[in-house]
């Protein structure tokens, strides 16, 4: 028995949005029933390299099928200048729970991208106004190109409006978007009046105020993953309905984790978890002129689901390269 080596290309080629998508949401239910087991996030720090490390294990039942998984991934903010390497990197190992094989090592970068961009649309598809056909994104790096796939893969977006300091990077966004949608560059405040609007953004001090959101705008929060970052100003998830993935992450280190820490933001203003809307048991959008935001900080779960649909593509188009891992033999 061989364990099957998939890289930056073969997870890509094996994770169309049109199931990675429902695959999260799956697990985001199956984590509300009760049908997962994710132990908190661990996070080993390292200042002196201004980076960390965070292991992320899993076991899903989706009711369909089961497996478990760990992430093991990094965000080092000074890697690309320098070291001319990603930010974030990472590799997930996927077993068999059954016999804890370990059927698949697969690129965690690629992965995480496509999963992230899934749990927005998620939120998307059971948050936004049905008839949402404008996207803002505020930060274009990597998730940006996800923010926009799965999100499209869920509503049916015509304009895109994206901002970010760094004209080159809006640039290449328009260039590789603009055969598909209306898509230009603009300031925050012309991204925070779409319909949909995903920030992607490192920043520990808020960006998006209040006043620039449109009375029916979804805001997917997908920037804040550790402790001190802060996208959105506190009036604005105040006067919205706040949907979190999961209460121990967020607070800890997701959009709310620094209105939460000091106060202002108490559990009472926050309606529900992701997959309790999923499961229908929690409040989502309930009338049109209604902020909502996803505070996402991502979960174990979601990279079990896009793994199992990455790991089924990828055999049955016989990608990747198998090896015996565990030596085996035949």
């Amino acid at each position: 028995m061989e364990t099957l080596l998939l890289d930056s290309d073969d997870v890509r080629e094996n994770a169309p949005m049109a199931e990675v998508v429902p695959a999260v949401e799956a697990a985001f239910a199956a984590y509300h029933r009760g049908d997962a087991q994710m132990p908190p996030k661990s996070y080993l720090d390292l200042p002196q390299y201004d980076g960390d490390f965070r292991s992320m294990p899993a076991y899903l039942d989706s009711g369909d099928w089961d497996a478990a998984a760990v992430k093991w991934v990094n965000s080092h903010p000074k890697n690309p200048e320098r070291h001319d390497l990603p930010t974030v990197m990472g590799v997930v190992i996927y077993s068999d729970p059954r016999t804890a094989f370990p059927l698949a090592v697969m690129d965690g970068r690629e992965l995480t991208m496509r999963r992230t961009g899934a749990a927005a649309a998620v939120a998307t598809d059971h948050l936004a106004i049905p008839e949402a056909r404008s996207l803002g994104i505020v930060g274009v790096g990597a998730q940006a190109y996800s923010q926009l796939r799965a999100i499209a893969a869920v509503r049916d977006i015509e304009e895109v409006v994206v901002s970010d300091v760094d004209e080159e990077r809006v640039a290449a966004f328009v260039e590789a978007f603009e055969d598909e949608f209306a898509v230009r560059g603009g300031s925050i405040a012309e991204a925070a009046a779409c319909d949909v609007l995903s920030t992607v953004t490192p920043v520990e001090e808020p960006i998006v105020p209040r006043e620039a959101v449109s009375p029916h705008t979804h805001v997917n929060a997908m920037g804040a993953d550790a402790p001190g970052k802060h996208e959105l100003a506190d009036e604005l998830l105040l006067a919205a309905t706040v949907v979190i993935d999961d209460w121990d992450q967020c607070t800890h280190s997701g959009e709310i984790n620094v209105p939460y820490t000091a106060g202002t933001l108490a559990d009472d203003d926050v309606a529900a978890t992701l997959g309790a809307v999923v499961a229908g048991d929690g409040p989502g959008r309930t009338a049109r002129e209604e902020i909502t935001v996803f505070d996402s900080t991502g979960l174990a779960i979601q990279d079990v689901a896009a793994a199992h649909v990455v790991y089924e593509h990828a055999r049955e188009n016989d990608n990747g390269t198998p090896f015996d891992l565990l030596g085996l033999g035949d």
